[in-house]
């Protein structure tokens, strides 16, 4: 619920102009429901990504309230926005492997021989 929530309220409600092209991508809740962890994966440059944190850790408040509006808790979690490096890591991954399968096709003359298998 605090992933859907926090998810819904930054796409559509927190008007602040830094928290753009953000992704929930994971919300952690401690076991007393005192503190959550809401993850997040944000595209841009890094500046961009250190002020949409900012800007993000400034509507943790407005996120929170939304979060007390739907829950039926006699608390609500106080929440911390961290980012979340594996998305773009996995990104950084993909790119080295396509980089270095061009290098092998090139040091190869670019000709790709497919091996056939005989039953």
């Amino acid at each position: 619920m605090v992933r859907e929530v926090a998810s819904e309220t930054i796409l559509f409600e927190v008007r602040d102009p830094r928290v753009k092209m953000v992704t929930v991508t994971r919300a952690e809740v401690s076991g007393d429901l005192q503190h959550a962890k809401v993850f997040v994966s944000i595209m841009g440059s890094e500046r961009e990504q250190q002020l949409c944190m900012h800007g993000l850790a400034r509507a943790a408040g407005f996120v929170q309230s939304k979060l007390g509006d739907r829950m039926r808790s006699k608390f609500v979690p106080v929440i911390q926005f961290v980012q979340d490096k594996g998305v773009k890591n996995s990104i950084e991954v993909s790119r080295l492997i396509s980089e270095a399968l061009g290098k092998k096709n090139e040091q190869s003359g670019g000709d790709v021989q497919e091996e056939t298998q005989t039953p």
